[in-house]
Order: structure tokens, then C-alpha cells, then sequence
């Protein structure tokens, strides 16, 4: 059978709409109408001869021949991808749109103050920039890099680490004359927190070899960490801060840290894109570009944290 270049159009068009998930979504992503999406799967499976996808009004699934097919899409669109970005990183000056997403908090003062920086060294790179403390689906919403502070789950994506940040224990002035100073950390189970709901339930803590775990439960919840911060300063319980954002509150004497000779987790600060985005030369420069302004800001954290350990 002869390969026409309609329908290498129709093969990229039924990959977006697997990785999109349905038919709607593709027809956003790549610019189509609904009805011109649905065009190019029909014309497909009358060019194969063979049914793709099982569709009903509200979802749709491959069929043991779509789910073959779409493998062979998939690596067309992937290297077509990728032939593009070769070609755009042979310029001399690189140039195009990068949509990132990231925390409100962390992406309010770190990631914006990095991309600030980053746009005046290429002011030909234009950034769309989404700030939500929600997990967004990379794939659908077109998304070059998510900026994220947990490990890889989705075995289909890519993550490049970015950072690593230190955490404290902290409660304003007025909490700990309320309730008093926790000195060992069974003390904490008779604290209110202010729980931050994007992390786990408990509290991991470590001294001499030996280790601690504590529940995490209080009267507030969120799930926005400068939200969990004002409440801290608002005097409603402990709560578990990046050192970055709890030192100038520490400083202004709005918060205080404490049990502060036992060590926390660090939380991790992963770059996350799709498959085959690392060789975009924009993207990696970006990506090089945030390493080197969060050591900077590692390097302040660790001056911060003997001082905060006193």
C-alpha cells in the first residue's frame, strides 16, 4: 500500500489523539477542529481497513490493531519533533515559545525571579507561565516544563533534577507562648499543625541514628504553601517550611523554628517535560539556566540553616 502525505497527517493526528485522550482535546492541542480530527481516524481506518479506536459519546479506547498502529504513529510525530528541534538548535540565536508550570509559592520566589534573569539573556525565547499548585497533565495542556517537588511517577515523561531544598519546624512568637516549645519530637503530637495537603501525612525526624515519625493534624489544611505559611504566622500551629521561604520570616521575627538540632527530609526540586524534549536547545538552556540559580540558592539556605540551628 502506498504511503501518501494525507496520510502521514491522519497518523500524527490519531497519535495526539491517544496522547490527548480524546478527540476534543487532540483537536485543541494541534489547532484542528473536532470535526477535522474525527475526519482523519475515519479516513485511517478506511485506508487500513481495520477498526482503531472503540468510541462511545464519553470515552474512547484502541482496539487491538489501533494499539499496535498507534506505536508506529507515536515515532513518526516523535521524530518529526524531533527534527524540528534540530533544525532550531542549529540558530544562532534560539528562539520560540517554552510553557512552563510550576508551585505558586516556589514559582513566585524562585522560579519567577529565574526566568526573569533567563529572558533578558534570550529575550527571543517567549514564556507562557502557569503558576498552580495542582499536578498538570503535561501532555495535554502542551506543557514544555512542569517544575515539581516529587519524584517521577509517569514512567512516559522525562525529569532532569533541578535542586535540593532544606526543611524546618516553625510556629509564630505568640503559638509557642500559647502552647509552649516543643524539646523532643513526641512533644509534636500534642501540637496543632497547619497541614500542607500536597505532602504526606507524617513527619520525619532523625538524631543520633535513630528516627522519629509524627502525625500531621490540625484544625488547618491547604493545599498552597504561602497559604500554610500565613497561617503559621497567624499563630494556628507547626508547620513544615523550606528554609528558603521560613529564614526571613525567621529574621523579621514573625516565625520561629524549632527542634532544630534534628534533621527533616529535603525536598527534592524535579524538572519535568515530555519524551524527546531534552535534545530542544531552548528547553536545555533553560534547564542548565535553573541549576545554576538554585545552587545559588542552596548555598544561601545552608548559610541560613546553622544560624537557624543556632
Amino acid at each position: 500500500m502506498n504511503l501518501y502525505f494525507e496520510q502521514l497527517k491522519s497518523m500524527v493526528v490519531f497519535a495526539q489523539v491517544i496522547e490527548q485522550g480524546n478527540l476534543t482535546a487532540a483537536a485543541k492541542h494541534i489547532g484542528l477542529s473536532r470535526a477535522v480530527v474525527s475526519y482523519h481516524i475515519k479516513k485511517l481506518e478506511s485506508q487500513l481497513g481495520v477498526k482503531l479506536l472503540n468510541r462511545t459519546t464519553r470515552s474512547i479506547s484502541l482496539t487491538e490493531a489501533g494499539a499496535e498502529y498507534y506505536q508506529s504513529c507515536r515515532i513518526i510525530a516523535e521524530r518529526a519533533t524531533t527534527a524540528n528541534q534540530q533544525i532550531e538548535n542549529l540558530k544562532n540565536e534560539p528562539e520560540g515559545l517554552l510553557k512552563i508550570t510550576c508551585p505558586v509559592n516556589v514559582g513566585l520566589q524562585m522560579v519567577v525571579p529565574a526566568l526573569n534573569n533567563f529572558r533578558d539573556l534570550y529575550p527571543k525565547i517567549d514564556l507562557d507561565v502557569m503558576l498552580t499548585d495542582e499536578v498538570v497533565n503535561i501532555m495535554q495542556e502542551g506543557i514544555d516544563l512542569a517544575i515539581r517537588g516529587a519524584p517521577l511517577l509517569d514512567s512516559g515523561l522525562q525529569a532532569s533534577k533541578l535542586s535540593t531544598l532544606q526543611t524546618c519546624l516553625c510556629g509564630s512568637p505568640d503559638y509557642f507562648k500559647k502552647r509552649g516549645r516543643p524539646k523532643v519530637p513526641t512533644d509534636l503530637q500534642q501540637h496543632q499543625w497547619v497541614v500542607y495537603k500536597l505532602t504526606a501525612g507524617t513527619i520525619e525526624l532523625s538524631k543520633d541514628n535513630l528516627s522519629y515519625s509524627v502525625a500531621v493534624k490540625g484544625g488547618i489544611s491547604t493545599n498552597n504553601a504561602a497559604a500554610r505559611t500565613a497561617f503559621l504566622e497567624g499563630g494556628h500551629g507547626i508547620g513544615r517550611v523550606p528554609v528558603y521561604d521560613a529564614w526571613p520570616k525567621i529574621q523579621a521575627g514573625k516565625l520561629e523554628s524549632v527542634l532544630d538540632d534534628y534533621q527533616l527530609k529535603d525536598i527534592n526540586i524535579y524538572g519535568v517535560f515530555p519524551p524527546g524534549s531534552a535534545t530542544s536547545k531552548k528547553l536545555r538552556l533553560l534547564l542548565d539556566y535553573l541549576k545554576e540559580y538554585f545552587i545559588k540558592i542552596e548555598r544561601q539556605t545552608k548559610h541560613a540553616v546553622p544560624s537557624i540551628r543556632g
